[in-house]
């Protein structure tokens, strides 16, 4: 069984940064495009930011220029760097990937459980 583990959110004045992290693991042959999205209450889940495994990369334009996407494929880990943080980008933060597992399954898209970004003076 794969899953997802996200950390590096909380609470951070407007204009600060964090850096969100999230490591893949178990039964894992290879991981596809990994992204972030975030959610906030009553509104739709909102895709932040892509990278594929060649290290394309997709922004949503309310972060571009502000949020940087990185990747490890050795380490299957994917990094979001937030600078100039505003109190919209508040939110639940997912992280999520596309995985061929081991075993010789389907390509599964997993989803970590989230970690909350707060921006607030």
């Amino acid at each position: 069984q794969v899953r997802l583990v996200e950390s590096g959110g909380g609470l951070v004045p407007p204009g600060g940064s964090l850096r969100l992290s999230c490591a893949a693991s178990g039964s894992i042959f290879s991981v596809n495009a990994m992204g972030w999205y975030r959610q906030v209450p009553e509104k739709q889940r909102e895709l932040v930011a892509t990278i594929t495994s060649i290290h394309t990369t997709d922004y949503a334009d309310s972060v571009k220029g502000r949020f940087t996407i990185t990747r490890d494929n050795a380490k299957n880990t994917v990094w979001l760097q937030m600078n100039s943080l505003k109190p919209e980008d508040t939110g639940v933060y997912h992280c999520t990937a596309s995985i061929w597992p081991s075993d010789g399954g389907p390509l599964e898209d997993v989803w970590g459980q989230g970690t909350q970004v707060t921006v607030s003076s």
